[in-house]
């Protein structure tokens, strides 16, 4: 395999650039009646490849550059951004964010973090690793990918294609607090997905890898013939007459479920009165024995941050505590609004870490004996308002603590109040690819609707 020139880090020289971009860009804020201002600037390259059946389908280069430029006069507020870096291009940005700022009403809410909430200590988030494949390196490993999943049984009857993506960023934030701060990352991933058959049954799954480091993605033969084991455990699949019962969400489904909560007691949501556990700070959600702790400063963490999108130091604090909301998660203007200080998740939470207490999937399945075991979920069916949860489905019936058939067609539905609070086990197979950490979990009762009769279901049995 070829990989491309080695990118180095960012140099000081590149970041002195942009700062004295950014100082010039503030200066000039100020000098056109701005009494605070805010900018992020961004520089981006990646490159995109797709194959199917063995073909190149895509190949996509990308640099992108931009500004977003937000400034205050008074308690008025005006953004605008660009992607174009030109000194005419910034001009008219700075002019369209004053002209904004001018005619828009006062918000007491609207300015700039206070200094003291701002980030002063930086750790190595080891978030660097610019080792890539050029194009042609990239094009072979979608292409092995994509083979060991055709290659693993002849009823894989297509292919959705094979992609390799990567990409390498550079982002400072400046503000006329005189803050700069500024962070490189790169990110890459593998994915495959395919078709197969029997009879007249079609299916189709997907796995992938991703990291920061492309030497720690999963071999490509190793995720195209996962994909095609997904897609081949499919076939046959049935639906489930309409009952009460167990269910266990795929880890990576699982990340959902949190990702609600975090929706749900977000500064946004709050001060608009739109969530279902508006003052719940201090309540019991979940069983006592589980934990949900933020932790930013994970080396090589997807959400891995020294500052928010305020600049304001991320820090490592729980989000849940022996099954109790500690605290909401609040930016500088949603926190404001509410009377309360910044948790530094403006732009959202940093590696959200869920405890185990169970575990591998197999012993979830063994414990549990009877119920559905769910792999997919479809549609936007999550109710932020009142909790009411109710999405399509797809996976595998459990019976006598194995996988008995696989299932579609079927509903999911329940309310996440009493979702939270029935999580019997959460396993310890963590799924570490995505900003919340979490293994599968357990959930003691939901309705599950089908499109079966019991009689029907009797039959199939």
């Amino acid at each position: 395999m070829t990989l491309a020139s080695p990118a180095p880090r960012p140099s000081s020289s590149e970041d002195a650039r942009l700062r004295a971009l950014a100082e010039d860009v503030l200066a000039r804020c100020r000098q056109g009646g701005a009494s605070a201002a805010e900018l992020g600037l961004n520089i981006d390259q990646g490159l995109a490849v797709n194959v199917r059946l063995g073909e190149v389908e895509t190949l996509e280069h990308t640099r992108d550059r931009g500004l977003s430029l937000t400034v205050y006069i008074g308690q008025r507020k005006g953004s605008a951004s660009s992607a174009d870096l030109s000194e005419a291009s910034i001009a008219a940005t700075i002019a369209q964010a004053l002209d904004i700022a001018r005619y828009t009403e006062p918000d007491p809410c609207a300015g700039l973090a206070d200094p003291e909430r701002l980030a002063r200590v930086f750790h190595e988030l080891d978030l660097w690793h610019p080792e890539a494949p050029d194009a042609a390196a990239a094009i072979e490993a979608a292409r092995r990918c994509e083979a060991a999943a055709l290659a693993l049984d002849p009823r894989i009857r297509n292919s959705e294609g094979a992609g390799l993506n990567w990409s390498r960023g550079h982002a400072l934030y400046a503000n006329s607090h005189g803050f700069f701060g500024a962070e490189v990352g790169t990110r890459y991933s593998l994915s495959c997905a395919v078709v197969g058959g029997e009879g007249e049954g079609m299916q189709r799954d997907y796995h992938y890898s991703s990291a920061r480091a492309y030497a720690e993605l999963d071999r490509p033969e190793d995720i195209g013939r996962e994909a095609a084991r997904r897609t081949l455990s499919r076939l046959g699949a049935r639906p489930l007459s309409t009952r009460e019962c167990g269910v266990i969400f795929d880890a990576e489904l699982a990340r959902g479920l949190f990702g609600s909560l975090v929706s749900a007691v977000s500064g946004g949501a709050l001060y608009r009165k739109a969530t279902f556990l508006l003052d719940a700070q201090g309540q019991q959600l979940f069983p006592s024995w589980l934990q949900i702790d933020e932790r930013p400063h994970l080396k090589r963490g997807v959400g891995s941050a020294n500052f928010d999108n305020d600049g304001v130091a991320t820090q490592a604090a729980p989000l849940i505590a022996d099954g109790v909301l500690t605290r909401y998660v609040l930016g500088t203007y949603s926190a404001r609004k509410l009377g309360l200080s910044s948790t530094g998740n403006a732009g959202g939470v940093h590696n959200l870490c869920v405890s185990a207490n169970a575990g591998t999937l197999d012993e979830l399945f063994a414990e549990m004996s009877r119920g559905l075991y769910v792999t997919e979920v479809l549609g936007q069916g999550v109710n932020l308002v009142t909790g009411d949860y109710s999405r399509g489905a797809a996976g595998y019936w459990i019976e006598g603590g194995r996988i008995a058939h696989p299932v579609e067609e079927i509903t999911i539905a329940g309310n996440l109040r009493s979702m939270y609070a029935g999580i019997r086990a959460i396993g310890r197979e963590m799924d570490l690819r995505g900003n919340v950490r979490t293994g599968p979990v357990w959930i003691d009762s939901m309705t599950v609707a089908g499109g079966m009769t019991d009689d029907e279901a009797e039959d199939e049995a």
